[in-house]
């Protein structure tokens, strides 16, 4: 019997796991895949000694100090901040949207109050934006958006954008200046070494059962469970008993290349909706502390897709958040049962909400498992400097 099994090695799995264990309970992760880190994992390319993100890059950034010094104790991070560029009409511009892209796209020389003042002339006054597009047009106006932004999001969510609601483009910044950094948040970059190493560490001395479906024995493992925790699609948990949440997938084409550098960039956008691809990504960019020492390059090309057998972004449109709705009802009646992450919740979430998350929910239930009755969530989280 164990007082946790933990349905998941991702990330909020691993950190859940961590704490439970550190604090003397008895913990087992099982793990449908071959390896521990979820969507996280990465590994070194034999061929080019280049760190791989097998899911697609996961850039760590957080505006909370007490994440960024938990998720240090597991890890070093380089200085790396991302930069984005993007392709569009046969042009390169820089992404987010800031002061270079609008100088570039409209032929300008604009300070930036000028901008500003520009982007209001161009946008619609839409006083309670309903879904992306009106979202978008209120705050860039028609053009912008429709140069940078509705072909990319048709390919990555294969839909039309006023199907999808407003908050999914309030993710990417507007800037009248040159800033163009992609994230605002003070602590950023990449863990040296790559992920593995940060899971390996938080599942140390963990028990751990990979290639192993949780849905093939569901029975068993609930029954030596004290309290289960699942990370995997919410619906999937329910056996799809009020239909499928619709999920978007990605499917990534590696391409090992002898030059030395490709696109002079981790990551180029391709915004024009007849490129099938929504980006490029060339990893070696993430490390350019150890770029000298990789053979060659690797390019990785980001194709958008369905795939029920790898869920990764919540699409979230209106019949999903009536269908969520009543997963969440269920939800809430299950018994010794921990929901969590972005799978679980149906939610959008990066790596440091996780863990957040993940932190929170374990100090919830030891702090309700605690005879004193002290224990509190935040005291899983190191203090701030």
């Amino acid at each position: 019997m164990y007082d946790f099994v933990v349905v998941g090695a991702g990330l909020f799995g691993a950190v859940f796991a961590h704490e439970v264990k550190k604090a003397g309970k008895k913990v087992l992760v099982i793990e449908k895949r071959d390896h521990i880190g979820g969507n996280c994992y990465s590994y070194d390319d034999p061929e080019t000694d280049i760190n791989i993100h097998k899911y697609g890059p996961h850039i760590f950034h957080t505006p909370d100090k007490r994440i960024w010094n938990y998720i240090n104790t597991f890890a070093d991070f380089n200085n790396y901040q991302h930069r984005v560029l993007t392709t569009a009409g046969g042009k390169v511009y820089s992404l987010p949207i800031n002061l270079a892209t609008i100088n570039q796209f409209y032929n300008l020389n604009l300070t930036p109050a000028e901008a500003a003042e520009f982007l209001k002339s161009k946008t619609s006054n839409i006083a309670s934006p309903q879904n992306l597009e009106d979202k978008a047009v209120s705050l860039i106006g028609r053009e912008l958006y429709e140069a940078f932004i509705k072909g990319y999001t048709i390919k990555q969510w294969n839909c039309d954008p006023v199907e999808l609601p407003a908050e999914v483009i309030t993710r990417l910044p507007v800037r009248t200046s040159y800033n163009d950094i992609y994230y605002h948040d003070n602590y950023q970059g990449m863990p040296v070494g790559g992920y593995e190493p940060i899971f390996e560490k938080l599942l140390e001395n963990v028990p751990l059962e990979l290639e192993t479906d949780f849905f093939e024995k569901r029975d068993y493992w609930k029954s030596v469970a004290g309290t289960l925790v699942y990370t995997g699609p919410i619906d999937r948990y329910f056996d799809y008993r009020w239909g499928n949440l619709r999920w978007r997938s990605c499917r990534f084409e590696m391409e090992r290349m002898s030059l030395n550098d490709y696109q002079g960039v981790s990551v180029m956008n391709y915004a024009d909706r007849d490129v099938p691809y929504t980006r490029i990504l060339e990893p070696k960019h993430f490390y350019r502390e150890r770029a000298h020492l990789s053979r060659g390059t690797v390019i990785i090309r980001e194709y958008p897709c369905d795939d029920p057998a790898q869920p990764y972004y919540p699409v979230r449109l209106k019949t999903d958040q009536e269908i969520l709705a009543k997963y969440q009802e269920a939800q809430s009646r299950e018994k010794d049962v921990v929901f969590g992450g972005r799978l679980a919740e149906y939610k959008y979430y990066d790596m440091w909400q996780v863990i957040s998350r993940a932190l929170e929910q374990a100090g919830k239930i030891l702090q309700g498992r605690s005879s004193s009755g002290r224990t509190k969530s935040r005291q899983l989280l190191p203090a701030e400097d």
